[in-house]
Order: structure tokens, then sequence, then C-alpha cells
């Protein structure tokens, strides 16, 4: 393979990751899937029925990913998630500070984007301040405090971070054979459990829960099989196209606002090109939009008073750090990273989930007070 063809290719990977992206978009305004949404709904309903549609989400997304590593088309050891030092302090409070911002948000960082589309103004403040605080917290002035605390307390596995591995380590299994068990156990038992519940089945729980699993699949071969290069013409090393972070990558959307900002300000600048991080962002939103003119249920959306504008403005910076230090959000972690059966994941989520209960006990303070 020689330049021109690499580049043809990295096109068609890019291309390819923003209509999986638009398939995310269009499916989460069309189903109203929203992780903090089914949070909310356990706390003040008692309803069960968009945490059962996230649930079999991550149950479908857990067997594909492990079925395609199985076949062999994609390498489950390169991903952000297989790493053998687990940030465990930084999954947990990052997780936790993500879960506190995201219900002042209004949403996570993919209901942000799935609400630009849909015409919210506010949602388009949340964004850039979201991204701006990720920034910081990669390479700014956030990121030297985290690089110096939460990050330097780890402890390493002596192999791959992901679950799989840790079975067949202890058991003499094959890696690929113990993700494809585990993630039938586990992945199989979400999806069982998703359908058993009371009027779960219904064409946009189905929707939301099939569709947005296989779309986090789908990712994956994207960028895991399509975009794999085993020999780059120039450095003769492995690579995968289009990757912010140099291994394969399905969707997540903190550091990614992060790189579609810098992407932005920079455009004249040559050595900034597109990657698979800033195309997904701009699908959700192109999906959303979509989504929202097809069915009419587009609507310019604005802040309601001074104390809503600054709990949305606290709660997108709380989402850029907390997302960035916890290495991903809800689909982050929560989705893509769950689906490897990532022990770091396992961690972040726990910690979004107390977070946004937490979130949710502020909000009630707040009223009571008023």
């Amino acid at each position: 393979m020689d330049i021109a063809e690499l580049e043809k290719l990295t096109t068609w990977v890019l291309w390819a990751a923003f209509a999986v992206a638009a398939a995310f978009g269009f499916i989460a305004q069309r189903t109203h899937f929203c992780t903090m949404g089914a949070v909310s709904d356990i706390v003040n309903m008692g309803d069960w029925t968009r945490m059962r549609m996230w649930g079999m989400a991550v149950g479908v997304a857990m067997i594909g990913f492990h079925v395609m590593a199985w076949w062999e088309l994609i390498d489950p050891t390169q991903t952000i998630y297989a790493s053998s030092r687990v940030l465990w302090l930084s999954a947990l409070l990052g997780g936790a500070l993500f879960g506190f911002g995201m219900v002042l948000a209004s949403g996570c960082g993919s209901k942000t984007l799935v609400r630009i589309g849909a015409g919210s103004l506010k949602s388009l403040v949340v964004f850039f301040v979201m991204g701006i605080a990720a920034f910081a917290t990669l390479r700014g002035v956030v990121a030297v405090f985290r690089n110096a605390t939460f990050d330097q307390v780890v402890f390493d596995t002596g192999m791959s971070g992901a679950l799989p591995a840790l079975l067949a380590g202890n058991t003499g299994l094959e890696p690929s054979l113990a993700g494809l068990l585990l993630a039938g156990l586990v992945g199989g038992g979400l999806v069982i459990w998703a359908l058993m519940g009371r009027d779960f089945i219904s064409f946009n729980n189905l929707l939301a829960g099939l569709g947005l699993g296989m779309v986090i699949v789908a990712m994956w071969w994207v960028s895991g099989h399509l975009g794999f290069v085993p020999e780059h013409p120039e450095t003769l090393e492995p690579v995968y196209l289009g990757s912010n972070t140099r291994r394969m990558e399905s969707l997540t959307f903190t550091a990614p606002m992060a790189y579609a900002i810098d992407w932005l300000i920079f455009f004249s600048d040559s050595s900034k090109v597109l990657t698979f991080g800033v195309v997904t962002v701009v699908g959700v939103v192109v999906g959303s939009l979509l989504c929202a003119l097809v069915d009419r249920s587009f609507r310019w959306e604005g802040f309601s008073s001074t104390q809503d504008t600054a709990l949305h403005l606290v709660g997108a910076a709380c989402m850029g750090i907390g997302g960035v230090t916890a290495l991903g959000c809800t689909v982050g972690q929560g989705m893509s990273g769950l689906s490897t059966l990532s022990l770091s994941s396992v961690i972040a989520v726990s910690g979004i989930m107390v977070g946004a209960v937490l979130g949710f006990r502020f909000q009630i303070w707040l009223l009571e007070r008023a």
C-alpha cells in the first residue's frame, strides 16, 4: 500500500465513522435514549424502561465486540480500555464528577450533541464549555494537576485490564474464548433482563437497545478492522487510521469535543486534520438534526433563567474535567468501554451512577431551598 492508497482508505474510514455516528444521533433522537434520563426515571419515578434500553445496548455491544474478536476481525488488546494499568481513583472520581455534571447540564456528552441537532442553543453552550474544560484536562492546567494526583494512584494487573484477559490468565483459557464466554454470560444476561421488563417490548425500545448496541459494534469494526493497516508505508509499523489515541476506537464524546474545537480554531493549520473523534461529533449532530426534521420535533431552546444558565455552565465544566479524568463518558466508558469488559470501565460507570444520584439530590435540595 502506497501513501495515495493510504490517504484514500483514511477518507473512507472517516466517512464510515461519520455515517455510523449519524445513525447514533438519529436513533438517540428518535427513541429519547439518554443515560441521565434513565437514572432520573429510576430515582424520580421508579421506572426502569430507559435503563433497560441502555442495558440492552451494552449487552448487544458486548456480544458483538467479542464475536468480532473471536473471528479475529479486531484485536481486543488494542484499545485504551485494555491497559494493564488501572487508574481506579481517576475512573471513580472522574466518573462521579461527570455523573454529577451531566445532571446539572441536562444530559451527558452524547445527549448534548443530540439536543444541539434538535435545536437546543443551551446545549450548544454546554458543548463549548465542556470541550474547553476537556482540553484543559487533556493538555492544560487541569492536566498537570490530574497527572500529579489521581493518575498516580494505580494498580497494575500485569496483563490486559479487561476481564477476559484476567479470566484467561487464571484459568488457562484462550483470551478470545474467555471473552466470548463472559460476553455471552454478562451481555446475554443484560439483553434478557431488558426483554423481561414489563411493557419493554416496543419499537422504540428495541430500536434503542439493538440499534445503538450495533452502532457501537459497527464503530469498533470501522476503526479496528477497516481502518487497521498492518504496515504503514513510511514507518513500517501497524496503524489505526484517523485515530486520536493511535489505537482502535469506538464512540466516546468528551475528548472528541475538545478535538473538534481544536480543529475548528486551527482549521487553517495544515497539521490539524480530521480524525475519528471529530467526525463522530459532527455525525451525531447531523443524525439528530435529520431525525428532528423528519418527525418535526425541531425546536429552538434557550436558557430559562440565570440559575439555569449557571447550572448548565458548572455541569458542562464538570463533564469536561470528569470525562477526561475517567477516560470516557456514559458512552465512552459506559457503552464502548463496557463492551470490551474493561475493569476500569466498570469502575468509571459506577462512579458516574453515584455522581448522577448525588446530582439529583442536589437539584432536589435547590428546589426545596427555593
